[in-house]
């Protein structure tokens, strides 16, 4: 039977170093390093290259990982039960340039924290349950460990309920999605319209079976670059600077 989230709070993480790569070489990184004066936003899954951990769980932490650091919080940690070079390639093909991804190679923190499961069934051998975590100073202030069911539930580890738990008023980012095309001087501009608006945003390029065909069918025009926000088209770099300027004069 895993522990239950009130079983954990209020304790000290486990006390344990993670064998890292740095530059091509050896870096041990202790759970000081990690915690020690710090506010710190852990998840934890089952496995890198996994479907649920590659298609949401990662990928929405990083979307966050800006609002949860403007909240107070240091660094966000994605932990698993792999080895660093799993680990670090997992980052860079998922490009979540704003998570730090520790490698429990052993196991160790994960057996420390009493949610380390088998899943031999599955072929994956000793691997860590679903969860989520604040810690400061490297004491538990709140656990979200999901529920014991048959197969992989993900239910309250998620980025955004912990992100409610951190500040229930955090305004969510829309998500931003520019299609455009190299060497396009509109698109540019669009671009840097979104920047210096600190929108993040999702770039869809022409070519890599991308066509004006493409663009059409998606927004009903045929010029670039089309902008949308928050599901909306709000249209080219002219129709993006003047929603831009409608909402900040609101």
């Amino acid at each position: 039977m895993l522990p239950s989230a009130k079983d954990l709070e209020g304790k000290h993480v486990p006390n344990v170093t993670f064998k890292t790569r740095v530059n091509e070489q050896w870096k041990d990184v202790t759970t000081d390093d990690l915690f020690k004066g710090n506010t710190v936003v852990v998840f934890s899954l089952p496995g890198a290259y996994t479907p649920t951990c590659s298609s949401t769980h990662l990928p929405r932490y990083n979307e966050l990982a800006r609002v949860l650091k403007a909240n107070g919080v240091d660094e966000i940690v994605c932990m698993s039960v792999n080895d660093t070079f799993v680990m670090d390639q997992w980052k860079r093909d998922q490009e979540a340039e704003n998570i730090r991804v520790i490698p429990d190679g052993n196991g160790e923190f994960t057996q420390g924290m009493g949610l380390l499961v088998d899943k031999s069934n599955l072929g994956f051998g000793k691997r860590s349950w679903r969860y989520s975590m604040l810690v400061k100073d490297g004491v538990i202030n709140k656990m979200f460990i999901e529920p014991e069911k048959e197969g992989d539930p993900f239910e309250v580890s998620d980025a955004d309920t912990m992100l409610k738990y951190v500040n229930p008023k955090a305004a969510v980012p829309e998500p931003v999605v520019i299609f455009a095309k190299p060497g396009c001087p509109h698109c540019a501009r669009a671009k840097s319209l979104l920047d210096s608006h600190s929108y993040q945003y999702d770039e869809i390029t022409l070519g890599k079976d991308i066509t004006s065909n493409t663009l059409r069918g998606v927004t009903g025009k045929g010029t670039w670059p089309q902008v949308f926000i928050g599901g909306k088209l709000i249209g080219s770099a002219d129709e993006l600077q003047s929603y831009l300027g409608t909402r900040k004069a609101a």
